[in-house]
């Protein structure tokens, strides 16, 4: 007699499935997150760092064991924290994590509710510190803090969220700052949705560039950022912090003037008539209305074959000793930050906040981009070459998502990885490049 929970296939009424194949796992990948946690400390930094505003001691779960447990979650792909129900007793989650059974999500949203800006500025805190373990290993010549504002949409009653007119939703609008050599999330801040682009960003950049200056003082560091942050305090910040910057300008009537020269350059000899098509590059002093001294700009124009109008490019920068070619083909590197926030995004759900309370929403975003940077890490420093570039989703496809059967003995543990599993050579190749990892 067929049970209430089986299904039979209609493509093969000899098939049936049900739920009821006992202690196995889908998620059997992540034993290589905890492996690489261990190694750099990542939770034991976490853990460090976070000391919650709660006056309730008769906790079965920590409060910094459920910003974990959200952080592994997330890695895996289960950023709702409902998901956690379901996870409860899974042997895989409940191993990694060191629990008999994971928090639930009223224990999840009680978390959330007592998170505040303290606990935020210590989850920055943990980042940086975690940035700061990486960095000193890999010892790098040049950071590239490339920076930029995104939007978070909101849907429902969240305080601060409000109408942004650029993105044309209702959303929040954060702060986000990635190295553009390694794709590291370096800095996030969650800010009100009608904010503009530049708001806070003196007091967002300060800290990263003094603590940077002092930590790494053989590092060379630079900013990119486009025109929506283009203010004399950024600049000041820059070069009172020996931080050289490129960042975009808005194009006005003075700065085309400045560039009418280079305009000729464009034109047939002998001739007023524009080219089919061409580009020019050249620099300029300029002093804005706002700004106490002037500075070098570089400038760039296009002509496109199938267009009647000039495109300008104009960049204010500090850097003295690169061709205005150079300078600008720099700055149209940052451009690989959009992917860095794509991924951040479409992997690990920083656009999703879906708390009432601005604060907690605020906490979660730092929590998501720990989970971002733990993957990133494992990324780069353990994957073979070939895989170094492979995206979220496809690690998750790859590593994380492989089923195992789970068997106990008297001594052991065991996760049985699916013998079928095409990436098992990866899986070992990984596994083995984080056992040999050192780190001080």
């Amino acid at each position: 007699m067929a049970k209430i929970s089986e299904k039979t296939m209609d493509f093969n009424s000899k098939v049936k499935t049900n739920f009821e194949g006992g202690d196995l796992t889908s998620d059997s990948g992540l034993l290589l997150y905890k492996e690489f946690d261990e190694k750099i400390g990542f939770s034991e930094t976490i853990r460090e760092c976070l000391d919650f505003n709660d006056d309730v001691e008769h906790r079965i779960h920590d409060n910094a064991d459920v910003v974990i447990q959200r952080i592994f979650q997330n890695a895996a792909g289960y950023h709702a924290d409902r998901a956690a129900n379901h996870l409860r007793k899974d042997t895989l989650f409940t191993t990694v994590l060191g629990k008999e059974q994971l928090a639930s999500q009223p224990t999840m949203s009680r978390q959330n509710s007592i998170s505040d800006k303290e606990t935020m500025k210590q989850m920055q805190n943990a980042k940086f510190k975690l940035i700061k373990k990486i960095y000193r290993k890999e010892n790098p010549e040049d950071i590239f803090l490339d920076l930029d504002s995104s939007a978070s949409i909101t849907y429902g009653d969240q305080y601060g969220s409000n109408y942004n007119k650029h993105y044309g939703h209702k959303c929040y609008h954060p702060l986000l700052l990635f190295d553009g050599k390694t794709g590291d999330a370096l800095k996030g801040e969650l800010r009100a949705g009608n904010v503009y682009t530049s708001r806070q960003v003196v007091r967002f950049i300060g800290p990263v560039l003094k603590d940077y200056g002092k930590t790494f003082p053989e590092t060379s560091l630079y900013l990119r950022a486009d025109s929506g942050f283009a203010i004399p305090g950024l600049y000041r910040m820059c070069e009172e912090h020996n931080t050289s910057y490129a960042i975009r300008l808005k194009a006005n009537a003075k700065l085309y003037e400045l560039a009418e020269p280079l305009v000729e350059k464009l034109c047939e000899p002998d001739s007023n008539k524009f080219k089919d098509s061409g580009v020019v590059y050249g620099e300029f002093n300029y002093q804005a209305g706002s700004w106490e001294d002037p500075r070098r700009v570089v400038v760039k124009i296009e002509k496109s074959k199938y267009e009647i109008a000039l495109r300008y490019t104009f960049i204010v920068t500090n850097i003295l000793d690169k061709e205005p070619k150079e300078l600008i083909d720099f700055y149209f590197k940052r451009s690989t930050m959009e992917n860095f926030i794509k991924e951040a995004k479409n992997g690990f759900a920083i656009d999703r906040m879906s708390s009432t309370d601005f604060w907690s929403n605020a906490c979660k975003l730092q929590q998501m981009l720990l989970a971002y940077n733990l993957n990133n890490w494992l990324r780069r420093i353990t994957f073979p070459e070939g895989h170094k570039s492979d995206r979220i989703f496809t690690i998750r496809m790859k590593l994380i998502k492989i089923a195992a059967r789970v068997v106990r003995t008297g001594r052991y543990l065991y996760f049985k990885l699916a013998s079928s599993c095409p990436y098992k050579k990866l899986f070992l190749s990984v596994l083995d490049n984080i056992q040999n990892l050192e780190f001080t």
